[in-house]
């Protein structure tokens, strides 16, 4: 009876593990690579931040116009940006390149980089935002804020994440001048 549970015992071992972890000389080594793989892909999924925020004094924007700019090759900045400025309470609206009614008093332009490559635990490439850089101007082109994203060049923090998280901070940079 001894003998049948433990060859029991064995078996179901055995059936949940995979056959590197059976067949490994050293566990160490899969449970050192197990981790190292947990540890990228946070670090791929980690939080964003902004950088080289400029503020110059101004009145709380309580309505911005946004410049849409056919060159940036992001497809959801938009959406992402105006998000996040509902969540500040402030009202946008997007026009084209040229078109500037009277109403609005100030504009919110952008410029965008992406890259391609393959997320974590996915097969097929994918875009992701590398780049990006927010400027605030009045209609006469007097720059009143400016902000940026910047990819991590060397851990690539954030790489993985939403294009929203990378440009919120960005965005309340952009209107409060504080950087996280």
């Amino acid at each position: 009876m001894r003998r049948f549970l433990f060859t029991l015992l064995a078996a179901v071992a055995g059936a949940t593990q995979t056959a590197c972890a059976i067949f490994t000389p050293v566990p160490a080594i899969e449970l050192l690579k197990a981790t190292a793989t947990a540890t990228s892909t946070a670090i791929a999924f980690g939080p964003s931040k902004a950088s080289h925020t400029v503020r110059h004094e101004h009145a709380p924007v309580q309505s911005l116009c946004i410049e849409l700019n056919r060159q940036a090759p992001v497809p959801d900045v938009l959406p992402a940006l105006q998000a996040e400025l509902r969540t500040l309470q402030i009202d946008s609206r997007i026009y084209d390149t040229g078109v500037s009614p009277e109403s609005c008093a100030v504009w919110l332009r952008y410029a965008t980089a992406m890259e391609w490559g393959i997320p974590p635990f996915q097969a097929e490439h994918r875009p992701y935002l590398t780049a990006a850089s927010l400027t605030l101007q009045t209609a006469d082109g007097q720059i009143l804020s400016s902000s940026q994203y910047e990819l991590d060049a060397v851990f690539g923090m954030g790489k993985w994440a939403t294009t929203r998280s990378k440009i919120s901070p960005v965005v309340v940079a952009l209107m409060t001048g504080f950087e996280n």
